[in-house]
C-alpha cells in the first residue's frame, strides 16, 4: 500500500436496497482503512435525483453498520453527498476549457451517427478544432491525447494499457453545463485525497478516462484495484432483476451478520489454507488487496447458509435465544403473543440451536409448542397416517397415559415397548407420534419436545389424531 495510511472510499447511489457485491467492495475498502491505520470515507453519490430516495440512503448507511462500518469507528469518515458539490464540479470543468485539455461541441447523437454510418460508433472528434465558445446546449468534451498509451496500474489486474486512439473524447459536462458521472467521481476523489480506488470490475472501462482526468488535474492518481465480478450458479453476473442480491433480505431471513461478512470477504479473496471459517476481525487483519484474484467469483447460497448455520451453533445459548427473538413475534410467528413461553422455548432452544441454518427457521421448529393444535405438514400426514398408525397412536396414548414421570428417557422406553410390540424400530414408532403431536415428521429431538409439551397436551393431542385418521377412514370406506 501506500507509504502513507491510505484513504479508500466506497461511493453508492442511493438507488435501491444494498447489494452484496457493494457489501463486498465495502468490506474490502475498510479492512484496507483499519489495517493500516488509514482512512474509510463512505460518499453518497447522489446527483441523480429522480433514482434516488433518502431512504435508501439511511439503508446504506444502517447496512453498513450491520456488517461493522460504523461511523462510530475512528477510521469511518463521512458520509459526504456528492451533490452537495455542484459547484466543484462545474469549476474544475471550466479549469480543463480554459487550460485547453477541453472543447466545447455541439454535435447531436444524429449528427454523430450520420458521419459515422452507426449508431453505436464512438465520436469522430468533428468539434475538436471548431473553438467553440460556451453556449447552452454545448457539451463539454475532453481532448484525448492523439497518441501513445493510457496505463492503468491495477493492484489486481496488474498493468493493463489502453491506447489513447482507442478512447474517444468522452463528455465532461452536458449541454446544461452539469458534468458527468466521470468528471465529477475525479474531483470528489481528489479533493477527498483518496489513494486507493477499490470498486467492481465493470467500472474498469471507465479507468482510463478518469486516470487522464486526473492528470489533466495536475493530480496523481490513485493506484486501482478493480474487484471481480460476482456471479450465480449459472455463471451469470447477479442482478437485482434476477437474484437475490439484497444484504437487507440475508438479514430480514436471519443470516448473522458475521457469517455474511466471512462469506463476503471470501469471494475472490483467500486467507490461504483450507480454514475459512474464522473471526471478522482476523479475517481483516489477513486481508490483502493485492491477493485479490481477477476470475469471477461465485456467490453460493448453499455455501452461505451452511456458513451461517455454524455461527449459529456457536452462538452461547443467551445470545441465540436473543438472536431468535424477531422471529418469536409478530410479524413472523404464527402464534398469539399471550400463548408464548419464554421457559419452554428456553428448554428447548439448545436443541434447536444445532439444527437451524437461518435463524428464520426457529418458527417451524417450535410453532408446536405455541399453537393451540399442530399445523399438520399434508406430506407428513400422508405418509405416516397409515390405517395401521391408528393402533400404534392407541398403544402409545395408553402406555404414556399410565407412566409416573414425564421425561424423555421414560417416554423413549415406553415407545420403545409400543415399538416392539408392533415389530418396529423405535424410528418407525415415533414418526406418527411426532406428526400427531408436532405435525411434522422433521423436527427437534421427539423426548425432549414431549417434555416441553407436556403430558396433558401431547395425549390431547395424539387422541386428536386418532379421530381425525379414524374419520378419514370412515371417510374413504364410505
Amino acid at each position: 500500500m501506500s507509504s502513507t495510511a491510505p484513504r479508500v472510499r466506497f461511493a453508492p447511489s442511493p438507488t435501491g436496497m444494498f447489494h452484496v457485491g457493494g457489501a463486498r467492495s465495502a468490506l474490502y475498502n475498510w479492512a484496507v482503512a483499519r489495517q493500516s491505520g488509514g482512512t474509510f470515507v463512505l460518499r453518497i453519490e447522489d446527483t441523480d435525483a429522480a433514482r434516488n430516495k433518502p431512504e435508501w440512503t439511511q439503508g446504506i448507511i444502517s447496512a453498513l453498520a450491520a456488517i461493522g462500518i460504523s461511523a462510530a469507528d475512528p477510521a469511518f469518515e463521512g458520509p459526504y453527498f456528492q451533490s452537495a458539490r455542484g459547484e466543484r464540479h462545474r469549476a474544475a470543468a471550466r479549469e480543463l476549457y480554459g487550460a485547453g485539455r477541453a472543447y466545447y461541441c455541439d454535435c447531436t447523437r444524429e449528427d454523430v451517427a450520420r458521419r459515422t454510418g452507426s449508431q453505436h460508433s464512438g465520436y469522430d472528434g468533428y468539434c475538436r478544432d471548431r473553438g467553440l465558445s460556451p453556449e447552452a446546449g454545448r457539451a463539454l468534451r475532453f481532448r484525448t491525447p492523439d497518441e501513445g498509451e493510457t496505463v492503468v496500474v491495477d493492484l489486481v489486474r496488474g498493468t493493463p494499457a489502453f491506447p489513447n486512439a482507442a478512447i474517444e473524447d468522452f463528455v465532461i459536462a452536458r449541454g446544461d453545463g452539469s458534468p458527468v458521472f466521470l468528471l465529477a467521481n475525479v474531483v470528489d476523489d481528489l479533493d477527498e485525497g483518496i489513494t486507493e480506488v477499490i470498486r467492481g470490475e465493470e467500472h474498469l472501462s471507465n479507468t482510463p478516462k478518469q486516470q487522464l482526468l486526473w492528470q489533466a488535474l495536475g493530480a496523481r492518481p490513485p493506484r486501482w484495484a478493480h474487484l471481480p465480478v460476482i456471479v450465480n450458479d449459472r455463471r451469470q453476473k447477479l442482478s437485482k432483476r434476477r437474484d437475490k442480491v439484497a444484504l437487507e433480505d440475508y438479514l430480514a431471513e436471519g443470516y448473522l451478520p458475521d457469517a455474511l461478512v466471512n462469506y463476503l470477504m471470501l469471494l475472490g479473496w483467500g486467507p490461504g489454507g483450507d480454514r475459512e471459517i474464522m473471526p471478522c476481525e482476523e479475517l481483516e487483519r489477513l486481508f490483502r488487496i493485492e491477493d485479490v484474484t481477477a476470475s469471477s467469483a461465485y456467490f453460493d447460497v448453499r455455501k452461505l447458509t451452511a456458513f451461517n448455520g455454524e455461527y449459529i451453533r456457536a452462538l452461547p445459548e443467551e445470545e441465540f435465544a436473543a438472536a431468535c427473538a424477531p422471529w418469536l413475534r409478530a410479524p413472523h410467528a404464527p402464534w398469539d403473543p399471550a400463548d408464548f413461553d419464554p421457559a419452554a422455548f428456553a428448554a428447548l432452544a439448545p436443541l434447536a440451536r444445532t439444527r437451524v441454518a437461518v435463524l428464520s427457521e426457529i418458527t417451524a421448529y417450535v410453532d408446536f409448542l405455541f399453537l393451540p393444535e399442530p399445523v399438520h405438514d399434508d406430506p407428513s400426514w400422508a405418509k405416516e397416517m397409515t390405517p395401521a398408525a391408528g393402533q400404534l397412536l392407541a398403544d402409545a396414548h395408553a402406555v404414556f397415559s399410565a407412566l409416573a414421570s414425564w421425561e424423555p428417557d421414560t417416554l423413549k422406553a415406553a415407545l420403545e415397548g409400543v415399538a416392539t410390540g408392533h415389530g418396529l424400530k423405535l424410528g418407525k414408532a415415533q414418526a406418527p407420534v411426532r406428526v400427531a403431536a408436532m405435525g411434522r415428521t422433521v423436527g427437534l429431538p421427539l423426548f425432549e419436545s414431549l417434555t416441553v409439551l407436556g403430558r396433558d397436551r401431547t395425549l390431547a393431542r395424539i387422541a386428536a389424531a386418532r379421530q381425525k385418521l379414524a374419520a378419514m377412514e370412515a371417510g374413504d370406506a364410505g
